[in-house]
C-alpha cells in the first residue's frame, strides 16, 4: 500500500525494497503507453519523462493498471494494478506498507525468469551439477516459499516517501 502522491522515483525504491534489490539497473514504469523513468540522452531512443516528481496519482490519471519493467537485460515485468483507494489518515499518507505477500524475490542478476527456474532447482537439488556455483555465487541456502511481511514493512517503516 502506497499513498497516492507517491513520486514514481520513490515507487521505484519501494519496489526495489519488496523485491530486495539494489536499484542499479535501468528501469521505467509504462503508464497508458507513456514512459517515465529516468532519462538518459545517450540511451533513449524514444522519449521518456521524469519520474523525480511526477506523483503516482498524476501519473495515472484514473487508469488502474500499469507496467514497472526493471533491468532491460534480465527484464523483470511486473503489472501493478490499484485495488482500492483508501481515505488516508495522515500517519499513513507518508508511508508504505506491506499488507501480505507470498514466496521469495528472485536474487538480482538471476537472468530473468529462466534463469530464476535454474537458480531454484540448482538450489534445491545438491546432486544438481551447478548447486555448489549457485550455492557460491548467491551466498546462503534458499527457500522460494519464503516471504516475511513483518521485515518488509519494517523496512518500509524507515523509508522516507
Amino acid at each position: 500500500m502506497v499513498p497516492e502522491l507517491i513520486t514514481l522515483g520513490n515507487l521505484h525504491h519501494v519496489q526495489q525494497m519488496a523485491f530486495n534489490w539494489g536499484g542499479y539497473h535501468l528501469h521505467e514504469f509504462d503508464i497508458d503507453g507513456e514512459r517515465f523513468g529516468i532519462p538518459d540522452p545517450e540511451f533513449d531512443w524514444e522519449p521518456i519523462r521524469s519520474e523525480k516528481r511526477i506523483q503516482l496519482k498524476t501519473a495515472l490519471g484514473g487508469i488502474g493498471a500499469f507496467k514497472y519493467i526493471y533491468d532491460f537485460g534480465d527484464h523483470w515485468e511486473h503489472r501493478i494494478k490499484v485495488e482500492k483507494k483508501l481515505l488516508g489518515d495522515l500517519e499513513l499518507s507518508h508511508r508504505a506498507l506491506c499488507l501480505a505477500g507470498a514466496n521469495a524475490a528472485p536474487p538480482e542478476d538471476v537472468g530473468g525468469a529462466p534463469g530464476y527456474e535454474e537458480f531454484v532447482a540448482a538450489m534445491a537439488d545438491p546432486n544438481h551439477p551447478e548447486h555448489q556455483r549457485m550455492c557460491e555465487w548467491y551466498g546462503d541456502s534458499f527457500d522460494p516459499a519464503h516471504f516475511d511481511v513483518i521485515e518488509l514493512s519494517l523496512a518500509y517503516h524507515d523509508l522516507k516517501i
